[in-house]
């Protein structure tokens, strides 16, 4: 058997390298529900939804939230602040054709 050759790997023999590239490559769901209730009165409910995997995995899952987060994307800032931008310009341009200052004056 060559070195070059895919080899099955029993659990006993795999890294812990070898686990993590296989879980980032296929990913992992860990899902589960707690709900705490008093006398059957549902007091909350938490539903968890872990997904691990790479970056590149959770793409082609459709998963890219991070890419869309201000907090975790300066893209995503950039975006914000010209959306910001482009309202405070909409809310001057309509003060302006209505002939008003903003300040209330009659």
């Amino acid at each position: 058997m060559s070195s070059l050759e895919p080899r099955a790997m029993h659990p006993s023999n795999a890294s812990l390298a070898d686990i993590l590239e296989r879980v980032l490559d296929k990913g992992v769901v860990i899902a589960g529900d707690i709900t705490v209730q008093l006398l059957d009165i549902e007091l909350l409910t938490l539903k968890l939804r872990l997904l691990i995997a790479s970056a590149d995995t959770a793409r082609s899952m459709g998963i890219d939230w991070w890419e869309h987060d201000p907090a975790l994307s300066s893209s995503a800032r950039a975006r914000e602040a010209d959306d910001d931008l482009r309202a405070r310009l909409e809310r001057l341009e309509r003060m302006l054709e209505s002939g008003g200052d903003g300040r209330g004056r009659r």
